[in-house]
């Protein structure tokens, strides 16, 4: 008989994903902080829409961009915790082919979408400070709603081609994933075919969303830095500066772990897979945690209505 790992099957029905290869004895103590972040990722982001909802003060370009990064964090994490959750409380590691694209398909789109989004963070900070006049001009409502749109059909234009592929590749070598969700390069790995054309086209992608993405970041900030240093006095200079605080730390939350997990995957080959994996895992996750607490921490408005809200719920 032969093994029901290794059956050719062009169109498998059901992968199986391993969780954390290697703990899989504490995953029951790992999925304890997962689930601690995923709360914290979901009641902060669904706190910043509501304060921004409620106060109308905030309703403004630079405050529409954070709903929307709130919005990819809230979707992002979603598309990875239950399932990953799932498996380390119920052991339930099977997951459907098409759920698995689908999977695949929301994480790398939404995380193209939070790319895209700190652009145009970063665009509304270099028009607020560069060009102070002209900022309530030209990033009107239509114009911050067009920007969303464009931001929202290159992640899921350049991202569809990923499951598309995947789906058309033979796999007959296992249906066992060895990680926690469907991993783009984990599942075409198991196609007993020329996937080439799959892992040119993800670094072609990620070196075009987020070398370009980082390229206008940088050029927008260079900018904001000339116009800050030029304010006459210390306190001016500061003051401006402050006003990027938030959008600095959240831009270096996203990125800087995203740099070092593609850096480990590829050229540190000793490193444990169970490591690999928690890094993958965190550098998804730890985003939609730390930008809400960022913002609410950091921005003088959102800070003071919800301590208004706390106050008058707590009288």
């Amino acid at each position: 008989m032969p093994d029901s790992n290794t059956t050719d099957f062009t169109n498998p029905s059901t992968f199986l994903l391993l969780g954390i290869p290697g703990l899989e004895a504490a995953h029951v103590w790992i999925s304890i902080p997962f689930f601690a972040m995923y709360a914290i990722a979901v009641l902060g982001n669904f706190t910043i829409l509501f304060i921004v909802k409620s106060e109308p003060s905030l309703h403004g370009p630079m405050y529409y961009f954070l709903c929307m990064l709130a919005v990819t964090d809230l979707v992002l994490s979603t598309s990875i915790l239950p399932k990953t959750l799932s498996i380390f409380w119920f052991n339930l590691r099977e997951i459907d082919f098409n759920a698995c694209l689908t999977q695949l398909y929301f994480i790398f789109c939404f995380s193209g979408m939070e790319s895209g989004i700190f652009v145009a963070m970063a665009f509304d900070r270099y028009m607020a400070i560069c060009h102070p006049l002209r900022h309530s001009t030209i990033l009107t409502n239509p114009v911050v709603a067009k920007i969303g749109l464009a931001v929202v059909l290159r992640g899921g234009m350049l991202i569809l081609p990923y499951p598309l592929l995947a789906r058309r590749w033979p796999y007959c070598k296992t249906n066992i994933i060895p990680h926690s969700y469907c991993e783009h390069i984990a599942v075409v790995k198991l196609a007993c075919a020329d996937i080439r054309i799959s892992s040119y086209y993800s670094l072609s992608v990620a070196f075009f969303v987020i070398g370009l993405d980082v390229f206008f970041i940088i050029m927008s900030y260079t900018q904001i830095l000339k116009a800050i240093f030029s304010l006459p006095t210390k306190d001016a200079r500061l003051k401006t500066f402050g006003t990027c605080g938030s959008h600095l730390c959240v831009i270096l939350a996203f990125y800087m772990p995203t740099l070092f997990s593609s850096l480990m995957h590829r050229f540190s080959h000793n490193v444990p897979l169970h490591l690999h994996i928690l890094i993958a895992n965190m550098y998804l996750l730890v985003p939609p945690i730390l930008n809400p607490i960022i913002y609410g921490v950091r921005t003088k408005q959102i800070r003071d209505r919800l301590l208004r809200l706390m106050t008058h719920n707590g009288a």
